[in-house]
């Protein structure tokens, strides 16, 4: 009977201590698989995909500013911006559930603003749901309701803030 106790012992430790030492899991069901080396969303779509080598990894319904059609132009416009930009940084705390930062505006979007006299804005961001309103029903990405944002399920935000680094080219088509 020691003997089978002790074997059981033998098998389950390991077993044991590898659950209570695993890493978040979230990010462990990431772990080993390819990061996209490009994000690309098509507004007129309302896809975002993520890409690696050309090949699409994930793709996601999203939302985006009240008034989608058209570049962004200036501060309050309401319009998610078109071109190319990077996911430059990153905020766990956003006051939506998670964001990402799109480096916009870029110089030529600066300089287009200031010919016309106008702020462009900025603070544009790929989030996940606002407070209490996880997106699961998928209701918040059925409709453009954003300040210019690109909105997702909350996980979606999950999966992107896993297969996307810092630094990684976003290009927003029409």
């Amino acid at each position: 009977m020691r003997r089978i106790a002790l074997a059981a012992l033998v098998w389950l430790l390991p077993l044991a201590l590898g659950a209570a030492l695993a890493p978040d899991s979230r990010a462990a069901s990431f772990s080993g698989l390819v990061k996209a080396d490009r994000v690309l969303v098509l507004k007129s779509k309302r896809k975002l995909y993520l890409l690696h080598g050309g090949q699409v990894l994930r793709r996601y319904r999203i939302a985006l500013g009240r008034r989608p059609m058209g570049p962004k132009t200036r501060e309050g416009d309401g319009r998610t911006p078109e071109g190319v930009y990077q996911l430059d940084w990153r905020n766990p705390d956003s006051r939506f559930y998670r964001s990402m930062h799109i480096s916009y505006p870029d110089g030529s979007d600066l300089r287009r603003a200031a010919a016309r006299g106008v702020a462009p804005g900025g603070e544009i961001m790929i989030h996940g749901q606002p407070p209490g309103l996880d997106g699961a029903d998928g209701w918040s990405i059925r409709r453009d309701w954003t300040e210019g944002c690109i909105a997702v399920t909350n996980a979606a935000i999950d999966e992107i803030w896993n297969l996307v680094d810092d630094g990684t080219i976003i290009e927003i088509r029409p």
